[in-house]
C-alpha cells in the first residue's frame, strides 16, 4: 500500500496541501496518520475521497453537501433515491442561482448602456447603484 505526504496527496487529487488540511479540520477527511517526525502520510483510499471531495467541489456542491455525500458513498446499503435527492435539490439551488446571475447581469447590462464613459462626472451606473 502506497503512502502519500501531503503534497503528494495535493498533487495527486488536486487540493492544495491548506485545503487538504482544513477538509481534515471540519471533517470530511479522516485526521492523516502522522510519521515519527510528525508528518501526515496518506494513503490510497485517504487520496480518492480527496479526488470525491474535489469533483464535488467542482460541481458546487457545500461542504455540508459532501458530507451527506462522502456517507452515502461509503454505505454500500444506500438508497441511490436519498443521493438522487440530494444532487436533484443542488441542481434547482443552481437553477435559482443561474436566474439570479442572469437578473443580476440584464440590470447591469442596462446601467453600462446609459454611461457615456466620457470625461464628464455624470454616471448613471453611481446613479443606479445610490437607488
Amino acid at each position: 500500500m502506497s503512502l502519500f505526504n501531503i503534497g503528494q496527496a495535493a498533487k495527486a487529487s488536486g487540493i492544495s496541501t491548506k485545503m487538504i488540511r482544513h477538509y481534515e479540520s471540519v471533517g470530511l477527511l479522516p485526521a492523516a496518520s502522522r510519521t515519527f517526525a510528525g508528518y501526515r502520510q496518506y494513503s490510497e483510499k485517504d487520496v480518492h475521497t480527496l479526488s470525491f471531495i474535489r469533483h464535488s467541489r467542482d460541481l458546487g456542491f457545500s461542504i455540508k453537501q459532501i458530507e451527506e455525500l462522502l456517507s452515502l458513498w461509503h454505505d454500500p446499503q444506500r438508497p441511490s433515491s436519498k443521493v438522487k435527492q440530494l444532487a436533484t435539490a443542488h441542481v434547482e439551488a443552481l437553477n435559482q442561482k443561474i436566474q439570479s446571475l442572469i437578473s443580476i447581469k440584464s440590470e447591469l447590462q442596462k446601467l453600462v448602456h446609459c454611461c457615456q464613459g466620457d470625461d464628464r462626472p455624470a454616471c448613471p451606473i453611481l446613479d443606479g447603484l445610490s437607488n
